[in-house]
């Protein structure tokens, strides 16, 4: 049986044998001896996206009491969750994130922990997921940016919107209506400055 690890654009953590392009976490919110998830979703406002592979380093998933490896189909769904990149693993983009974050939202010399504090506001609504107002309409957010219509989860790209699910991205035929903002307000404000996220190549197709 797959573990309960996979992140959706929702933030939600599901059971799929899907991996995806990166990894992260949120602190240690799992039990090492069942390899199953706590009650607790996060045990850490640093809510991060790292790398599958580093200096060939390898872990056990869920395998110790160290932080609870989870999984994301690519860094916009990341970002959609409220996730940012690693200054550890991942610190040239964490880095030019940084730059972009200070550039679109005009604040300068911003720490990791000070962006941690906007994301857990803008991520959650009383332990759930927060839902924004669109800023504008879907076709003109930065590429990355994601928006929930319904009941379905969809990513911007080049003024199009694409279905997410766990495998990928796929073609949508016709408008989408009623949409909401699920990345985080600050996190699409640094896109518009700039940041280029790593989309899943289905995304590119």
């Amino acid at each position: 049986m797959p573990l309960q690890n996979r992140v959706t654009p929702t933030g939600d953590i599901i059971a799929t044998p899907h991996r995806g392009l990166f990894t992260g976490n949120r602190g240690i919110i799992h039990d090492p001896a069942t390899k199953t998830l706590l009650r607790k979703r996060w045990s850490s406002p640093a809510w991060i996206t790292c790398v599958c592979e580093f200096r060939g380093w390898r872990r056990k998933v869920m395998g110790g009491r160290s932080w609870t490896e989870l999984f994301f189909l690519d860094e916009a769904t990341a970002f959609a969750a409220g996730h940012r990149p690693c200054f550890f693993c991942r610190r040239d983009d964490a880095n030019r994130f940084r730059a972009a974050w200070e550039a679109g939202n005009g604040v300068a010399d911003i720490r990791a922990r000070e962006m941690d504090a906007v994301l857990h506001r803008e991520r959650l609504d009383r332990g759930k997921k927060r839902l924004h107002p669109l800023p504008m309409p879907a076709a003109q957010l930065p590429d990355g940016a994601m928006v929930q219509a319904g009941e379905e989860n969809f990513v911007i790209v080049q003024g199009r919107a694409l279905q997410w699910s766990m495998v990928g991205y796929s073609e949508v035929n016709g408008e989408i209506e009623n949409a909401m903002l699920l990345t985080p307000p600050s996190t699409l404000r640094a896109l518009g400055a700039g940041y280029r996220c790593v989309l899943h190549p289905s995304a590119c197709s």
